[in-house]
């Protein structure tokens, strides 16, 4: 083998001492004899990161790496950071295509480590899609060469930034980010929601909103954020309260969420929390199966079925629990609406019904959009649903759509008046 030169490369006035990574790239120009003589071992300076870029043998990147990658190795090593092969994309179909006519790839990123997978070092973090390509070209003796951005002895914070950027395209769901930005901030929101029953023992959290998938990590903290925003309302106020709850932005580091978890320090063992989780988990279930069942019977309606994963249904269900927390009856009122004997817990059809005469001619009906109006309208549903417990009707839906326009000019006149005087 011809002696590969590792150079490195730092920045003109690096702000703090660089790792010296070179024996980590001696070993790895050992193992995987890329194309390049020279090695140069560059800089990110936003993170300090140590990485090169050379050209690999399919057969070696194959037979040496895993698209199987932990985004904590430490402390959550059984959860992915990688998001799932999509089989059925004609993009991937193509690339697949293009593989077998020797097509090659570059911008495939990796770390390069031999604490947790001594016999494939090489974990790729960007561009699971291409390795799988090139795997099953090289089944056909396709054996081309690979262009590779490989990282050096990256910590935690290291990690998670190459993760995001290597994922942060259009085509990636910000759920994924979610997730990512979840994991390495710990394991407590995903345990909780196992705890309750908002994921399944072992489960991790969505990498995209779908249909019938597990909780995503925005559903999660929308959950817990308006129940905290419910419990602030004083119920005597109610009727002059303005009760909207929040929307959590996606993709991002959300602010509130982080504050929240500094001002409730008690907030993962909240066992009032635990029990509203249960609940809405139950709720949750209870419509999927009414609807599981009508499917049997040919009847089926998938949105009828995922009502509850409404943002704007989930959020002001959360804020109603929050917001009734004090009252044991109404409470007990407001969670036996799961236990419908005869229909849907959210009589889906109805809601679908609902609607005031100012709505354009496009709406649907309540509970197929998200907006602050339709949050606000489910607060008011579920708060007047509580006082009796005789479940959703046509008629409680009317009179809740009515109650929210009614509440909303009052609050508009009284701020109006406040900036007169």
């Amino acid at each position: 083998m011809t002696r590969i030169n590792v150079r490195n490369v730092v920045p003109d006035s690096p702000e703090e001492t660089l790792e010296d990574v070179s024996d980590l790239v001696e070993d790895f120009a050992r193992r995987f004899i890329p194309l390049e003589q020279d090695l140069y071992v560059l800089t990110d300076s936003r993170t300090n990161a140590r990485y090169c870029e050379c050209h690999i043998r399919a057969s070696t990147i194959v037979q040496l790496s895993t698209i199987d990658v932990p985004l904590d190795p430490d402390e959550q090593p059984e959860y992915r950071a990688n998001r799932e092969i999509v089989e059925d994309h004609a993009a991937y179909e193509r690339m697949k295509s293009d593989a077998l006519t020797g097509r090659t790839f570059s911008n495939i990123v990796a770390e390069f480590t031999e604490e947790t997978n001594v016999d494939r070092p090489l974990q790729i973090i960007g561009g699971q899609h291409r390795f799988n390509a090139i795997e099953e070209a090289l089944k056909k003796g396709i054996d081309e060469y690979h262009g590779i951005k490989v990282y050096f002895g990256l910590d935690s914070d290291q990690r998670l930034d190459v993760q995001l950027i290597s994922n942060t395209n259009i085509v990636v769901s910000t759920d994924l980010l979610d997730r990512m930005y979840e994991t390495v901030a710990g394991s407590q929101l995903r345990d909780w929601c196992q705890e309750v029953g908002l994921l399944e023992e072992g489960q991790d959290f969505a990498d995209k909103r779908q249909r019938g998938q597990p909780i995503t990590v925005r559903a999660a903290r929308t959950f817990i954020l308006n129940y905290y925003e419910g419990r602030k309302v004083n119920p005597k106020e109610f009727a002059d309260t303005k009760t909207t709850p929040v929307s959590v932005k996606t993709g991002d580091v959300v602010a509130e969420w982080d504050e929240l978890k500094r001002e409730q320090s008690q907030l993962w063992g909240d066992e009032k929390l635990k029990e509203a989780g249960r609940e809405f988990a139950a709720l949750n279930k209870a419509q999927r199966d009414y609807y599981s069942l009508q499917e049997k019977k040919g009847r089926s309606n998938a949105d009828f079925a995922e009502k509850a994963s409404n943002y704007a249904v989930l959020s002001a269900w959360s804020y109603a629990a929050g917001m009734l927390h004090s009252n044991s009856t109404r409470l007990k009122r407001h969670y036996a609406l799961r236990n419908q004997k005869t229909r849907d817990p959210l009589h889906a059809a109805a809601l679908a019904k609902g609607r005031h005469k100012s709505d354009a001619e496009n709406y649907r009906g309540l509970g197929y959009r998200t907006d602050p109006k339709e949050r606000g309208r489910f607060v008011e549903l579920f708060h007047l649903q509580a006082e009796k417990g005789e479940g959703i009707n046509k008629n409680l839906v009317d009179a809740a759509i009515k109650q929210y326009h009614a509440k909303q000019a009052v609050l508009e006149a009284r701020e109006a008046t406040e900036k007169v005087s």
